[in-house]
């Protein structure tokens, strides 16, 4: 059965909390379920307790989806970040979740103010070595039946095409991944991502329906600016938007034709003073929901 999710960093953004904070916490989940959406990802303004989250997002009629976990194992053992990921494993069991979002953030740019080109690059020695500890990693949370889905993402070391390639070959089965159809296309300066899609999607555990404006990322590379400045400068947006660059009538067609049964999440950060959120997340699922309809995707 697929389900349709939000992320509330269209509302109220993690990393730059001044996009948002004027936005109430209750408009957020009000317009989340107005809009329609079954589910909604983790965001700074939610609980952290489990039953308390459990209660707030159902009393708006969501369920909690899961949440990004900020990954450290280059700079740790795989030890110790079991025991440092155990209280989000006991939440996102405790409501009911299937995958834990995970991304290594050791020495992340992403929240900094520098070159986006300037990502961190692992060897291919590095790499393997960890990957292995991610596998591990990933056993771990399936022991608890929860799938580690993992985030490449812009500003860490699993962010071009050929990071991806290496990252799937130095994990093992238990390790699954999150395919962020923005992230990836950011990652690969433009590049079509349905080949991307249609090579992993035995592995995919987890979906995010990013898009990107082409001519704002042209904007930012081409310019020596951060991946915080491409956010603010609305390079995310939703599907359906006319100024996106991806198409996501091949994405959904690779779902349906593997079977695919779990979220589809628009996760599009954006300003909200100047990209509403519930104008453009309406436009989201709409668009989604017609694919869908028209590809007989359930």
């Amino acid at each position: 059965m697929i389900l349709y999710g939000a992320n509330p960093i269209a509302w109220a953004n993690d990393d730059d909390q001044t996009l948002g904070a004027h936005i109430p916490t209750e408009q957020i989940l009000k317009e989340a379920s107005a809009i329609g959406f079954d589910g909604i990802e983790n965001g700074h303004r939610w609980p952290d307790e489990p039953e308390e989250l459990k209660q707030l997002l159902g009393s708006h009629g969501l369920k909690f989806i899961s949440g990004w976990y900020s990954l450290n194992l280059l700079d740790q053992s795989v030890e110790d970040e079991k025991k440092a990921i155990q209280p989000h494993l006991d939440k996102l069991k405790h409501n009911g979740c299937k995958v834990c979002i995970a991304c290594e953030t050791s020495n992340t740019i992403q929240g900094s103010d520098v070159d986006i080109s300037t990502s961190p690059v692992l060897s291919a020695e590095e790499m393997k070595i960890f990957g292995a500890k991610v596998e591990e990693l990933a056993a771990f949370c399936a022991q608890q039946g929860i799938d580690l889905v993992y985030h490449h993402h812009m500003g860490t070391v699993v962010e071009t095409l050929s990071q991806i390639d290496a990252f799937m070959a130095a994990t093992g089965p238990s390790t699954k991944l999150l395919f962020d159809a923005g992230h990836c296309y950011f990652g690969s300066k433009g590049e079509d991502p349905a080949p991307v899609l249609r090579t992993y999607i035995d592995r995919v555990g987890h979906f995010h329906a990013k898009n990107v404006r082409p001519a704002v990322m042209k904007n930012i590379r081409e310019n020596g600016k951060s991946f915080m400045d491409g956010v603010r400068a609305g390079v995310f947006t939703v599907p359906g938007d006319d100024e996106g660059g991806i198409d996501f009538h091949p994405l959904l067609t690779i779902l349906k034709e593997a079977g695919y049964r779990g979220w589809i999440v628009i996760e599009a950060e954006q300003d909200p003073e100047v990209h509403n959120p519930f104008k453009y997340q309406s436009l989201g699922l709409k668009t989604l929901k017609a694919i869908a309809n028209e590809l007989e995707l359930t």
